[in-house]
């Protein structure tokens, strides 16, 4: 009988390990949609407001640079 009582309270430990673990993954992911939603958002302000395709452009290049560069500093350590 104690060892049935047992399983029981570990699976509830269990299911509510898993629901803290998925709700913090939305919170988490939400965060990180918002962030870079704002970050979009005032590339779309500042950077080059009156001519949108040149600073797609400029957007990209910049995003490839960063990238090739944080690459490389990878690859150093």
């Amino acid at each position: 009988m104690m060892k049935r009582g047992k399983d029981l309270s570990e699976r509830y430990k269990n299911s509510d390990l898993s629901f803290r673990r998925i709700a913090h993954t939305i919170l988490i992911a939400f965060a990180i949609i918002s962030f870079w939603r704002g970050a979009w958002g005032l590339m779309d302000l500042y950077l080059l407001p009156k001519n949108y395709p040149v600073s797609l452009i400029l957007s990209l290049l910049m995003g490839i640079i960063i990238l090739y560069s944080t690459e490389n500093l990878v690859k150093r350590l």
